[in-house]
């Protein structure tokens, strides 16, 4: 596989559930080497350029029986699955034993033949990296406790949900500065050498497998978070971040491997600058979500350089589905937003065909929804003609939207523009469940005088428009509640 492109479309797949429903369909036990090639064309429409095979390494006994004997755990794998059974429940995906593909999932073998279909499809193959925790059963507990946060007995008694005693070390269980500590994980020390070096060797070994890694809650390595959540416990920071560190050491072994980071707090910015590619932009799924189209706007006025190394998003396995959240037509004009913007975009397995149950990342069964066939139409169109057109191999640019003293609808839209090799490209967006009207400048000053003709994107309808207008009084438009253009401008 060569490198991913610039600004790559990933699709996450939960993979167990999805082996699971691939073997119900052919009738046989189905692991990644098993699976029919009309299957990987499913989650490989036109457009896509990565799949995350989320959850393929292999999970924890220990931690599994954690989570059957927590009620509100299972409290939430019931409200789910109404009828889910033990047999069902697989244990959380990001409680890690090892880093090796689980056997029931095909092992390394079968993770090797689904790279190879992929790569047949140019398609890459992104994996799960949990840098902050691994499992209590993890052979690392035993063989290298330096490479975690200690404690003592007095530890133990003072606070039995946060650190237990391995018989040979007193060790911390996970967490962040922010809840309590996770019950079924064990606490990695980020400021211990031999944990950055140890890191950088597992990174190494996976990137022989995939692609690139996305990297769960980068941010909890971080120099200051870290301090912040153990203090005098781990003692001074290191000069060097984390992530400074280990990035570096596995690029020198995988120059091209993507680095993705599951990131909040507004630490986008500072994990970019510690060498990842790629960190996720919840503040803007946030702001679609429950604010103004004029906080979108205002989001979208950073620097495109640092936009580019963002993952949009409306849903993904740890957030609720978007056909519950947003609504069809909200969700079709919020679709349109992202995969015209700079940066990454994901899309969760599901998200086409309108599931609306938010499955919890234990489970291995999901239950049977209709498919909202419209919506899974809408979502691959968009996809494919994006990708077809070219647009996000250029440069972005947000534009202004002018409305009138007595008509502020304005306020409602975003619209912004690509200029490239591949030509220029406008997209406007409604984000309210009102009409909205505007006039938008263009920034191209070689329109001139000549008549352009702007043409929907994969559609027939065609707009002739003066090359002085727009760049004068600007493009006039109107558009219903949610809705959008998205228009290629030629002479």
């Amino acid at each position: 596989m060569s490198a991913l492109p610039a600004q790559p479309v990933v699709h996450e797949v939960n993979t167990r559930v999805w082996l699971r429903e691939t073997g119900g369909r052919t009738g046989r036990a189905t692991g990644l080497g098993d699976v029919p090639k009309d299957v990987w064309d499913e989650i490989t429409p036109s457009g896509v350029d990565a799949v995350w095979l989320m959850g393929v390494w292999e999970r924890s006994p220990r931690g599994r029986a954690i989570a059957l004997r927590n009620t509100a755990l299972r409290s939430a794998f019931t409200s789910a699955v109404a009828d889910i059974d033990e047999s069902d429940i697989a244990g959380s995906p990001y409680c890690i034993r090892r880093y090796e593909v689980d056997a029931a999932l095909g092992g390394r073998e079968g993770l090797l033949a689904a790279r190879a279909e992929l790569d047949r499809r140019g398609v890459g193959l992104l994996l799960d990296y949990v840098p902050n925790h691994v499992a209590p059963d993890s052979p690392w507990v035993t063989e290298h406790p330096s490479y975690f946060v200690r404690g003592d007995a007095e530890d133990v008694r003072r606070d039995p949900a946060g650190f237990f005693d391995t018989g040979r070390a007193v060790l911390a269980r996970g967490r962040d500065p922010f809840f309590p500590p996770w019950p079924d994980v064990v606490q990695l020390n980020a400021f211990a050498p031999q944990l950055r070096t140890a890191t950088a060797d597992v990174l190494g070994q996976i990137g022989r497998v995939c692609d690139g890694v996305r990297c769960d809650m980068a941010m909890l390595l971080m120099n200051d978070v870290f301090a912040r959540t153990w203090g005098e416990r781990v003692g001074a920071p290191p000069e060097a971040d984390f992530w400074q560190e280990v990035v570096p050491e596995v690029r020198r072994r995988h120059p091209s491997m993507l680095f993705a980071a599951e990131a909040y707090w507004d630490l986008e910015w500072a994990l970019q600058q510690q060498g990842f590619d790629f960190c996720y932009d919840k503040r803007l799924y946030d702001r679609i979500l429950h604010e103004s189209p004029e906080s979108v706007r205002g989001h979208l006025l950073a620097d495109e350089e640092y936009q580019r190394r963002l993952v949009r998003f409306l849903e993904n396995h740890d957030e609720p589905r978007a056909a519950l959240t947003l609504g069809p037509d909200k969700e079709r004009a919020a679709a349109v937003l992202i995969a015209t913007l700079p940066g990454a975009t994901l899309w969760h397995e599901g998200e086409f065909t309108g599931r609306r149950v938010h499955l919890p990342v234990f489970l291995d069964r999901r239950p049977d929804e209709p498919q909202d066939l419209a919506l899974q139409a809408f979502h691959e169109r968009l996809l494919a003609r994006v990708h077809g057109s070219g647009m996000r191999t250029g440069r972005w640019q947000l534009l202004d939207c002018a409305g009138w003293p007595d008509n502020d609808s304005a306020r409602q839209l975003i619209a912004s523009c690509w200029t490239g090799p591949a030509g220029h490209f406008v997209t406007v967006v409604n984000l309210s469940e009102r009409p909205a009207q505007a006039r938008i400048r263009l920034p191209w000053e070689e329109l001139g005088r000549d008549t352009w003709e702007l043409t929907e994107l994969g559609d027939s309808d065609r707009y002739g428009r003066s090359g002085g207008e727009l760049l004068t009084s600007g493009l006039y438009v109107d558009l219903p509640a949610w809705g959008t253009h998205v228009f290629s401008v030629a002479a």
